[in-house]
């Protein structure tokens, strides 16, 4: 485990447990997020991004958590070592989100962007949850599969697989 990829659906955990990973570790950890927004929250310059997003994938170690564009995904999936999709029950995921938005109220959530709105970033986060199974899905399982051949790929479903990733897997 060197180059390690962690995603999946909005508000599923990906930030905690790659902090976590990045603790027990001692891997750089490069959320997606804060690549993508700048300090007031705006998103930054598309090749700005893939340029930054391309360096970090030619280390030699790191872990990268989020989503982004097929295009970035697809090159970090390819020069990773492991893979870690995060795919939660849905009524799961719109908890995990009412549950983020409750904390953020009075702190703000760990990989969220500086200066973002916490009211706005929930009610777009229902909206893309809602729009989810269109991507994420069993044909999207079977590709990642096809595209984790020779590579460690960990599928979690559930809160205790979750909770318990780090000391179970290093």
């Amino acid at each position: 485990m060197k180059r390690i990829a962690i995603f999946g659906k909005l508000g599923n955990g990906k930030s905690t447990l790659s902090k976590a990973l990045a603790l027990k570790t001692g891997i750089d950890l490069h959320p997606l997020d804060e690549m993508l927004f700048d300090k007031n929250g705006d998103v930054v310059d598309r090749d700005t991004y893939i340029t930054a997003h391309d360096n970090i994938v030619q280390y030699d170690s790191w872990i990268i958590d989020g989503f982004d564009f097929m295009e970035t995904f697809n090159k970090r999936l390819d020069a990773a070592d492991t893979l870690v999709y995060i795919d939660l029950p849905y009524l799961v995921s719109y908890w995990l989100v009412t549950k983020r938005f409750l904390k953020g109220l009075f702190v703000k959530p760990q990989g969220w962007p500086e200066g973002s709105s916490i009211i706005k970033g929930t009610i777009q986060s229902y909206k893309v949850l809602k729009m989810c199974p269109k991507f994420w899905n069993d044909d999207f399982l079977e590709r990642l599969e096809a595209k984790a051949i020779g590579k460690n790929l960990y599928v979690i479903r559930s809160m205790s697989q979750l909770n318990h990733f780090v000391a179970q897997h290093i």
